[in-house]
């Protein structure tokens, strides 16, 4: 039984990215058929957000509703861009990328997104390269290889690949991509990429929103839901002139929406950061190639898309650059948590004294030993007071430390 417990709550991250896949899989599927049928992309965002601020408001009031932030004009800002990011940039032009490709060729190019970040955070001076550490020559490599495999998805279609399951389905007119989406595959492939950078910026800026939110990360998702909602729902009034395209009713239009709202804004918000919080965003990351392979499958059932070789083996050379950067995101999360912490430390209040860390004790060394806590042991070296406990990063058998002994006089 303990064995059975222990692989359950080892297996317990893979079961839920591995079922996190299969959603965002059932989103892509269900989203293009929409498409397919007629539904406006820009509508389409407005009511998935719309959706989505209202599963997840009540879960923020009532788990985060105490020490709520204050809204200055500052923070409302970050919310304003990242709202424009997200909700309104990344999703209109993915759904408009989605509707002239098909949605393998789109989980494909969104695989680019690891890459994209590292080159936005290397351009704002948030992450540094140094080409002779391996681990930042796997990130520039990967990036150039993802950005290789981008360009030869959007450049050369290439000759159909046929699965075995599909030779013989007849395409459906409703459910196939026609011809004017095959005429405007290239554009199809502009409007991924623009909208894998508008993500990955959103990614790279919302570092100073978390400062705010840190402890509110529901009511920043929130926010940033409903602000997106009011934003689309002003760009959709510019680009549809028809009140017509508002209609909804109990069809596919509905439940691409809802769906999307709830399953793939709701639900692996929540799931994601519970998985991140235990392993990691690199281990996170790591799934999403699953989902490519999933839609395809799918889609060559359900839509009988066309898979052609360009898109292959641009897929190929994608996920390769992935894990590549993902290899180097690894590594330096494993180099930043050998530093050990009193070294980290060291640059605020740390002395060092015959090669070992000892926390300087800074109010005390103002005072010059006028105000000493009970129990602690100072030594004076160098016109410096400084607390004698030791801080030792390696493992000690002996849990118990005793304080350094003052010599007698």
């Amino acid at each position: 039984m303990v064995k059975l417990s222990n692989f359950y709550e080892t297996s317990k991250p893979y079961f839920a990215m591995i079922s996190l896949q299969f959603g965002y899989a059932g989103m892509n599927i269900i989203t293009k058929v929409s498409l397919n049928r007629g539904m406006s992309h820009y509508v389409l965002v407005v009511y998935r957000h719309a959706i989505a601020t209202a599963v997840i408001a009540p879960f923020a009031i009532y788990f985060e509703r105490k020490a709520q932030p204050k809204i200055t004009f500052p923070v409302f800002m970050q919310l304003f861009i990242l709202a424009l990011l997200g909700p309104v940039i990344d999703q209109n032009f993915y759904y408009a990328g989605l509707k002239f490709t098909s949605p393998t060729f789109s989980c494909a190019m969104s695989n680019m997104l690891p890459a994209m970040t590292f080159v936005m955070a290397v351009l704002c001076g948030m992450e540094k390269v140094d080409m002779k550490r391996v681990r930042c020559q796997a990130k520039v490599v990967g990036t150039s290889v993802t950005v290789a495999g981008a360009m030869l998805m959007t450049l050369y279609k290439g000759p159909i690949v046929e699965m075995v399951w599909s030779r013989h389905i007849q395409p459906k007119e409703s459910d196939v991509a026609d011809t004017t989406a095959e005429k405007h595959w290239f554009l199809g492939s502009i409007f991924l990429i623009i909208a894998t950078l508008a993500w990955a910026s959103l990614f790279v800026l919302q570092n100073k929103a978390l400062k705010t939110y840190k402890n509110h990360q529901l009511s920043l998702t929130t926010l940033v839901c409903l602000i997106g909602t009011i934003q689309a729902v002003a760009v959709t009034f510019v680009a549809e002139h028809k009140l017509s395209v508002w209609s909804i009713g109990w069809d596919m239009n509905l439940l691409a929406a809802a769906y999307a709202g709830i399953v793939t804004s709701s639900i692996s918000y929540y799931v994601q950061g519970i998985v991140m919080k235990k392993r990691g965003p690199v281990f996170a990351t790591a799934f999403s190639p699953l989902m490519m392979i999933i839609v395809a499958i799918m889609g060559s059932f359900i839509l009988a898309e066309k898979i052609f070789l360009g898109s292959v083996l641009g897929a190929v050379l994608i996920v390769i650059g992935l894990y590549s950067v993902l290899w180097g995101k690894h590594k330096e999360a494993i180099e930043n948590e050998e530093i050990p912490e009193a070294i980290k430390y060291h640059h605020n209040h740390v002395n060092v004294i015959n090669g070992i860390s000892v926390i300087e004790d800074i109010e005390t060394n103002n005072k010059l030993g006028d105000e000493l806590k009970k129990g602690d042991q100072l030594l004076i070296n160098n016109n410096k007071l400084i607390i004698s406990s030791v801080a030792i990063s390696l493992p000690i058998q002996d849990p118990s430390m005793k304080p350094n002994q003052l010599p007698k006089a």
